[in-house]
């Protein structure tokens, strides 16, 4: 097992790892590992999963069929301002 020492840690991310910690109860090494485990896929006791059954489909459209698609959807992509006051 390897050891690594992380410099330069902005406060703010080490204060969310410290807050981690003191919900989880747990170290703040441990902490640490915990994130990285989740990050990557490798914490709990489901593995990550990652699905290729679309994938025949990616990169299958031409330039005018994207940009048509783009199109069809500009309306839904329009901030209504009204929305957000």
């Amino acid at each position: 097992m390897h050891a690594i020492t992380l410099r330069n840690i902005p406060g703010e991310i080490q204060d969310a790892i410290e807050l981690r910690a003191r919900e989880e109860g747990l170290s703040f090494n441990r902490t640490v590992l915990r994130m990285l485990e989740e990050s990557l896929g490798l914490h709990g006791d489901r593995p990550r999963v990652v699905h290729h059954d679309l994938d025949h489909l990616a990169g299958t459209w031409s330039r005018e069929e994207a940009a048509e698609f783009d199109a069809a959807l500009s309306e839904q992509r329009q901030v209504d301002p009204e929305l957000w006051e």
